[in-house]
């Protein structure tokens, strides 16, 4: 919703005060110059990535228009599922989580909280390193690494759709450029006609230096922003998952081990204390 209110305000802003400074919006529709700036940024795109980066970008773009899924409520389901699971391993043992982590769709522990488990990134992260915990054969080191090193690949993963959308915007006003020359080059082959019909010539070639950088820095590069604040929403939940595992690997009760989760959140989405506690509490009567 904020983009699409973003873009009305970039459109509203300019072409109304260019209403206002008594300029004409007929002149400034050019199909012609934003096919040729539209299609050679497209070309460019194909050109300049491979088919994993386009795939990535395409299925990146729809996420735009979404709110974030990485809520207050959805990290308490979270820190509460780690806290119910890692109460079982203390109580039980290792071994008594195997049914859960192999089939976590039927384990009665994950059921409880759909939030989570319609995320398959995240019980994927959860399931693998309590697999891993299981075994027995890795200490807490072994595991961080990996952890770290799962991170950062999914944040290079993420970052590929990022990059793809700012160098897309980067090039619009150079092909506004490039717009606005052949209009100026079949103005100067029109140099026999009135002064009056080469003005608006002119004036239709400016028109492809507005296309590409008002294309480039109020639609395009926003996307690319936007992509990012949300690539590092995704990696916080990881990291989340990972200080509490890790806590409870290094020896620390459950009731401690989540709460070395939660320091790590975002202000905007971390619970206090007490909404954790509450909420941990309401789940064991479920």
């Amino acid at each position: 919703m904020l983009v699409i209110i973003g873009y009305v305000v970039v459109l509203a802003s300019v072409f109304g005060g260019f209403v206002l400074a008594g300029g004409h919006l007929h002149s400034l529709f050019q199909p012609v110059e934003l096919l040729m700036i539209g299609g050679a940024a497209t070309g460019a795109f194909f050109v300049g990535n491979n088919g994993k980066a386009i795939k990535a970008t395409l299925k990146a773009l729809p996420s735009v228009l979404k709110g974030s899924k990485y809520t207050k409520s959805l990290y308490m389901e979270l820190m509460t599922l780690l806290f119910e699971i890692l109460t079982k391993v203390r109580k039980e043992g290792l071994m008594s989580i195997e049914g859960d982590i192999d089939v976590p769709e039927e384990s009665a522990i994950f059921s409880k909280y759909p939030a989570v488990l319609a995320d398959h990134h995240i019980i994927e992260f959860i399931t693998d390193y309590l697999r891993l915990m299981v075994s027995g054969n890795m200490d807490a080191f072994q595991i961080e690494n990996l952890m770290d090193n799962e991170i950062d690949t999914h944040h290079a993963e993420g970052e590929i759709p990022v990059h793809c959308i700012a160098k897309l915007g980067d090039g619009f006003p150079a092909f506004g450029i490039v717009a606005a020359v052949m209009g100026v080059v079949h103005t100067m082959a029109s140099v026999g006609l009135p002064p009056a019909e080469l003005g608006i010539l002119i004036a239709n070639a400016l028109v492809g230096t507005f296309l590409g950088i008002l294309l480039a820095y109020g639609f395009v590069s926003p996307i690319s922003s936007v992509l990012e604040q949300k690539l590092h929403e995704s990696s916080k939940v990881f990291q989340c998952i990972k200080v509490t595992l890790l806590a409870s690997l290094n020896g620390y009760a459950p009731a401690l081990a989540v709460e070395f989760g939660r320091k790590v959140l975002f202000s905007t989405e971390r619970p206090s204390f007490n909404e954790l506690e509450e909420h941990i509490k309401q789940s064991k009567t479920k």
